[in-house]
């Protein structure tokens, strides 16, 4: 049964999609597109009303446009309430809640979701990392939720 929540979650988290609101050139490249800092929206799965903006660098040039180019580590991350919030079923009290490949093979971004029950509110982390080293770089928001409506967290 574990195993079944375990597989929902990944699927869920595999199907969280970016829009892409905008992005500005860093650095000119002769051949193959800029090295570019990009903006992007994420809505959070399991709560509605809840976008989360990140912003990174993606790599260009020949390997970026091959798409084999290793992107940095860093990122930031802003998460703003955009419509009315509704949690329509409990939420883990720390998920993740999107991850994608910035490497070839071996370096993926990610975000967390976690809730401070204490403080009604919900935390998100995003941080890089590797199959043998991570980064330590990461950047963090919070989202209080009104007090009239109790984040409820599976126990």
């Amino acid at each position: 049964m574990r195993r079944y929540a375990t597989l929902l979650l990944l699927a869920a988290a595999a199907n969280v999609r970016a829009d892409t609101i905008g992005s500005v050139d860093t650095v000119f490249k002769l051949i193959g597109p800029d090295h570019k800092i990009v903006v992007e929206a994420y809505d959070d799965p399991g709560v509605g009303g809840v976008t989360c903006y990140l912003s990174r660098a993606r790599t260009g040039g020949v390997k970026g446009a091959l798409g084999v180019a290793e992107d940095r580590a860093e990122a930031s991350i802003s998460c703003r309430q955009v419509g009315p919030i509704s949690i329509p079923k409990p939420l883990e009290a720390q998920e993740e809640i999107f991850n994608e490949r910035i490497s070839l093979v071996f370096k993926r971004l990610r975000i967390v979701r976690m809730v401070d029950v204490k403080r009604n509110a919900l935390v998100y982390l995003t941080y890089s990392d590797r199959v043998i080293e991570g980064s330590p770089q990461n950047s963090v928001t919070a989202l209080a939720v009104d007090r009239s409506l109790v984040i409820p967290v599976k126990r």
